[in-house]
């Protein structure tokens, strides 16, 4: 059985500010591609059988940066839908909902339809991915490799790991990593988290 290999774009911008970035395809910083080309030697020696990336630039280039080539962009991988809360940073946020949190809260609409998405939205986005990789993963199959964005990437996580999607909270992920979902006497296990970091 082949491994689940979650990547995390490069960083960008707005990743390093801390503003919500969905829908706005932001390039990678220097550092961003930096980190995307230090995941080459992670990836190095695997039985590589499928590679998905979110249609948004970060993340394309990130995998190409990585050596993955043959990546086939799949828009259930775009990043959660942040609504009104596109670019504004959760320090932001408190200023006006001191209590909100993304993974219990979601968003308010946004605008030009961007009605912005919960955790459960993502969530059917997730094992919907999930489907689609299931046999590649399977006996006689390789690793799959998922390159995107940190919310969704934690909520496909939860989702493998048998979790609801808002315990996707649980998974900190930090930029240009990758994270090793694997099985463990037939049942998902979190392998690795964060290489790279």
């Amino acid at each position: 059985m082949g491994d689940l290999l979650l990547i995390r774009h490069g960083e960008t911008e707005w990743s390093a500010s801390g503003q919500h970035t969905s829908r706005t395809d932001l390039p990678l910083t220097q550092r961003g591609e930096e980190q995307a080309k230090s995941l080459v030697p992670l990836l190095a020696g695997r039985t590589i059988a499928r590679v998905l990336t979110s249609p948004l630039h970060r993340a394309v280039r990130t995998a190409e940066l990585a050596g993955l080539t043959a990546a086939v962009r799949e828009p259930d991988l775009h990043e959660w839908d942040y609504g009104a809360y596109e670019g504004v940073t959760t320090a932001g946020i408190h200023r006006t909902r001191p209590d909100w949190y993304l993974w219990t809260d979601g968003v308010p609409p946004g605008p030009d339809g961007h009605p912005g998405e919960s955790a459960a939205d993502v969530g059917l986005r997730a094992d919907r991915v999930l489907a689609r990789v299931s046999s590649a993963l399977g006996p006689g199959g390789g690793d799959v490799v998922l390159v995107a964005h940190a919310h969704v990437l934690r909520v496909l996580a939860a989702r493998r790991l048998g979790l609801p999607p808002e315990d996707g909270r649980l998974f900190r992920l930090e930029t240009g990593t990758v994270s090793r979902l694997s099985t463990e006497h037939g049942r998902p296990v979190v392998a690795e988290w964060n290489a790279g970091a």
